[in-house]
């Protein structure tokens, strides 16, 4: 089925932003005094809008040591952190075949700020790729199904004729709500059985499947 609308997870979907995003909230977490984060701690809350994954990574913090984690998080991802970002190999080049064909509209669902997806659609001239958008800190985080409600009705898609693609259980059971058919991809940040388990439509383990199957 060639469904009228695609949403796209950012992080660890579109973009390989994984190994930037650890190790910035890695730096903020020691420079706020909460200690060491492994990689698998973080990873874990990836998806998530900010304020969401420091409460689900350092339970029981206090909100002034939090607006501290926020903050330091935030200015290493901007000013220091200089790990590479790049959309994963083919994500261009596929999306500029379904842009020629304007056969399918494209939106996102991300846990970034509002901030954060347009400094990035800046900096990749990726704006005009997208019909639509949604960011944590515009609306409700993942895995509540807000955003994806907002963007159907924003594009006036029924449910059942958009499929969500992400690399997270959040991104999967934030569809399920919906019963919106979802795609996980399994070379983000969640395990393909960490993945199946919310019945997903499809698992696939590279981006040429993924579009493959998009356009099956």
């Amino acid at each position: 089925m060639r469904y009228e609308l695609i949403i796209f997870d950012w992080d660890g979907t579109l973009m390989d932003s994984v190994p930037r995003i650890v190790s910035c909230m890695q730096a903020a977490a020691i420079e706020a005094e909460w200690g060491e984060l492994t990689r698998a701690e973080v990873e874990n809350i990836i998806g998530l809008g900010l304020p969401e994954a420091i409460e689900t990574l350092c339970p029981g913090i206090l909100p002034v040591q939090a607006e501290r984690l926020r903050e330091r998080y935030a200015y290493h991802f901007v000013h220091v952190d200089t790990t590479p970002m790049r959309f994963f190999a083919g994500v261009e080049d596929h999306i500029a075949r379904l842009r020629v064909h304007q056969t399918q509209r494209l939106a996102v669902a991300t846990g970034k700020s509002r901030r954060g997806l347009d400094r990035i659609f800046s900096e990749t001239g990726s704006v005009d790729w997208f019909n639509a958008s949604r960011t944590a800190d515009e609306t409700r985080s993942k895995p509540h199904p807000q955003m994806l409600m907002e963007l159907l009705d924003e594009l006036a898609v029924p449910v059942e004729r958009a499929v969500m693609v992400g690399d997270t259980e959040y991104d999967m059971e934030m569809a399920r709500a919906l019963e919106m058919p979802r795609v996980g991809v399994s070379y983000g940040v969640h395990s393909p059985e960490r993945l199946a388990a919310s019945d997903p439509q499809k698992i696939v383990h590279s981006v040429d499947e993924l579009f493959a199957w998009l356009q099956s």
